[in-house]
């Protein structure tokens, strides 16, 4: 008998945590962060204490009070083993956006990721050119220790002998080479990454027959699954008929039309006057940009890579030149990890006039690209007419 339990996510606009069941076995669908709940708590310079693990998660509720988190966040003063525990035997993640993903680094370390390539490569990505934050270090982690003689404060492993713990990953298609090399690339000078296990979904055992399609997003990997046991259930994840990739949103759907249970985003579903496109978008901004006179700048969400390619386009058509964040070149350099696309041709960099850079730019990104990809400001301010700005919020 299949059974579904929604822990999170059910009245709030992402922060899906979606369990599925089958003989005692399951697994879930996302597990991202459900920032209603945490705005409640949260703003500003308040925040969850990171050297308290998960005490805050489970006590304010923002996390299942369930025993299936890592053991090495969770400090003296916190039992967790008066919750009910879950054979958890992978988290099927939809695509790398925090809402779906945010939470899923609190879970134990020998729960499996499944995912697209490129997902997880944005995981990886996302992760090496930010602060770790509790949660979304999924690629990933460093353990935490307890702090000397205090065990309800713990910290950050920084023994020189240690090394990163990473995930075992699986991968909904097959995966090359440099995917594989750049997992496993610490970009982090101090410490490697010890790797998990990584495989495809055909050999990841579970209690479904899982089918992996890829969808419609602002953000390239999305996935929607089919599971197959005792029911058939489809789930969405996010996804869209409006962008570059509609024609894969009706493969899944054509796919989902037998499944007996749809668990899906409704986030719009009851709206009936949207009129939008990837299309029409590139035609009302290509009209801006032909119209405007000396520096251009556009502005979207970050890691709408669609988006970005948009602009691309848009540039090349009016005869500028795009430039984007360095984060963002170095995103699309582990995008092309996973599909061997080269999306950062004939684009420049902005180079950010600052003191010290981190190693995934000065050690990684620089060798990938090279020097002559980086413009700098002061060439920006004298020829304004012939560039394109993509700063992504």
């Amino acid at each position: 008998m299949t059974k579904v339990r929604v822990y999170d996510g059910a009245e709030t606009i992402g922060g899906n945590k979606i369990y599925v069941e089958e003989n005692r076995k399951g697994v879930f669908l996302d597990f991202g962060m459900n920032f209603a709940k945490y705005k409640v708590y949260y703003q500003e310079f308040l925040f969850d204490r990171s050297a308290r693990g998960i005490y805050d998660h489970i006590s304010l509720e923002l996390i299942p009070r369930l025993n299936i988190y890592r053991k090495d966040l969770i400090p003296s003063d916190l039992d967790i083993s008066i919750y009910p525990s879950l054979n958890v035997e992978a988290v099927l993640l939809s695509h790398a956006h925090m809402d779906h993903f945010g939470n899923m680094g609190l879970l134990d370390e020998n729960i499996p990721i499944i995912a697209s390539p490129s997902t997880l490569m944005l995981l990886k990505a996302i992760l090496d050119t930010s602060s770790a934050k509790l949660g979304s270090d999924v690629a990933y982690f460093s353990e935490r220790l307890p702090e000397g003689k205090d065990d309800r404060v713990l910290k950050a492993d920084r023994r020189k002998e240690s090394k990163y713990i990473g995930r075992n990953l699986v991968c909904t298609k097959s995966f090359s080479e440099p995917f594989e090399e750049f997992i496993l690339t610490s970009v982090k000078k101090r410490k490697e990454i010890e790797a998990g296990h990584i495989c495809t979904i055909d050999d990841c055992s579970t209690p479904f027959e899982i089918k992996a399609f890829e969808v419609d997003h602002s953000i390239y990997g999305s996935t929607a699954y089919i599971l197959e046991g005792d029911s058939t259930i489809a789930y969405t994840g996010d996804f869209r008929l409006h962008g570059k990739r509609a024609e894969k949103s009706r493969k899944f759907i054509n796919e989902a039309k037998n499944a007996s249970i749809l668990i899906i985003e409704g986030t719009r579903t009851s709206r009936k006057d949207i009129n939008e496109s990837e299309k029409i978008v590139f035609r009302n901004c290509l009209e801006a940009v032909e119209e405007s006179k000396g520096l251009v700048i556009a502005d979207f969400s970050a890691r709408n890579f669609e988006r970005l390619e948009t602009f691309k386009e848009i540039a090349s058509k009016v005869g500028r030149k795009l430039i984007i964040s360095a984060k963002d070149a170095y995103l699309l350099k582990a995008l092309e990890k996973a599909d061997g696309v080269d999306r950062t041709k004939d684009i420049l960099i902005y180079k950010e006039l600052k003191a010290v850079r981190y190693n995934w730019e000065k050690e990684y990104l620089k060798k990938e690209i090279g020097e002559t990809a980086y413009i700098d400001p002061t060439r920006i301010s004298s020829e304004p007419d012939n560039y394109l700005l993509c700063f992504s919020l």
